[in-house]
């Protein structure tokens, strides 16, 4: 038998989780966890087509929009921004700046440490990348009016803690 390589625009074993008609969902219906999961899903395949050819992950595009939003940021803050080791922090950003789309540079306040910096590469690259990511949150988001996202925006923050 062969088997068909994984389709490099979605991620394996991650599809779309649909309500079949008909069945009853017990609990599942009223559990938070099992309907963040659902529309967790949904919204991660919009990014990820949002983004195909990019190169980009869900933790790639939050580094690249926090260190242009935060120039000068350090690895270690960068790490904890991603809820990862700062080891890991190293690898994402050695991969930003193998690319051209960051450059690491010495920290006035402290000549031995580093921030990282956005290159003019990087600056169009995250332009582009947000312009398609907020276009296809939005068109999940449309299911919603405007206080309707507003709210859930704030729901969602305030179960995150």
């Amino acid at each position: 038998m062969i088997r068909k390589p994984p389709s490099p625009h979605r991620p394996r074993a991650l599809a779309p989780i649909p309500r079949v008609a008909g069945l009853d969902y017990d609990v599942l219906d009223e559990l938070l966890g099992y309907s963040l999961r659902r529309a967790q899903v949904a919204l991660f395949l919009a990014f990820h087509e949002a983004t195909r050819g990019m190169e980009i992950t869900p933790p790639r595009f939050t580094a690249l929009v926090v260190i242009g939003a935060n120039p000068d940021i350090s690895q270690s803050t960068l790490g904890e921004v991603l809820g990862i080791a700062r080891s890991g922090a190293m690898l994402l950003t050695d991969w930003m700046v193998a690319r051209g789309l960051v450059e690491r540079r010495r920290r006035p306040d402290d000549r031995r440490a580093w921030g990282l910096h956005l290159t003019r590469r990087g600056e169009r690259f995250v332009a582009r990348m947000k312009r398609r990511v907020r276009a296809a949150d939005a068109r999940r988001a449309a299911a919603l009016n405007a206080r309707e996202l507003r709210e859930l925006l704030r729901l969602l923050a305030k179960l995150a803690g």
